[in-house]
């Protein structure tokens, strides 16, 4: 089975690839490994107020163009103190001033941590949501929701990961998720949660398309 993952988010597919690495019989692609070049229009599939919608306008998009099952996400950072925000917006968190990648997570940490200054430390709560859409010819869309809790620090700590990792203290590990191993950051993360499921269903999928074949 051929499985396309629809990010650009270098971060996000080696996590994913990481998750589903130990499903047999699975083939995982990328969007530069099929040639799919980015089209402005991708810059306007998450218009969407709720992780769900914005994971499956993506997962329907690339499946038109690439006609292969694929699996999209959409996440983010909920903060208690700040009503949820910056949720399904955490990636345009901060004003937008042209950066893009390292230098646009940069501002968004920055940002995120000044938005907080009024607030005492011990309200910064937050969890990380991922949301994962897969989309086949074959089958309604489904869905897999991942949660992990968290506690902004307003230093970094940690050089792995990417967004806002180096900011979010896993309380129970205490570790920021960019101190944390990859396999560590698996087992903790909203990713490793949703993606987890997901390898789950693909197994069980495979597993019952061979017995059909013998």
């Amino acid at each position: 089975m051929e499985l396309l993952i629809a990010t650009r988010s270098t971060g996000k597919i080696r996590e994913i690839r990481r998750i589903l690495a130990d499903v047999r019989g699975l083939v995982v692609r990328d969007l530069q490994e099929l040639g799919i070049e980015f089209d402005p229009a991708e810059d306007d599939l998450e218009p969407y107020d709720t992780f769900e919608e914005n994971a499956l306008s993506k997962a329907r998009y690339f499946f038109e163009r690439s006609g292969l099952p694929t699996v999209a996400d959409d996440s983010g950072i909920a903060v208690d103190a700040l009503g949820g925000k910056p949720g399904v917006r955490s990636k345009r968190f901060a004003p937008d001033r042209g950066l893009e990648g390292a230098a646009r997570d940069q501002a968004n940490n920055e940002y995120l941590v000044q938005q907080l200054s009024d607030v005492s430390p011990e309200l910064w709560t937050a969890r990380y949501v991922c949301v994962a859409v897969l989309v086949a010819s074959d089958r309604t869309p489904l869905q897999l929701r991942g949660e992990a809790p968290g506690v902004i620090v307003d230093n970094p700590h940690g050089s792995g990961g990417f967004g806002y990792d180096p900011f979010v203290l896993d309380p129970e590990l205490g570790k920021t998720f960019a101190e944390m191993s990859g396999p560590e950051k698996d087992a903790r993360s909203h990713r490793g949660d949703a993606f987890r499921a997901l390898a789950g269903v693909l197994r069980t999928e495979i597993s019952s398309h061979k017995e059909v074949q013998k």
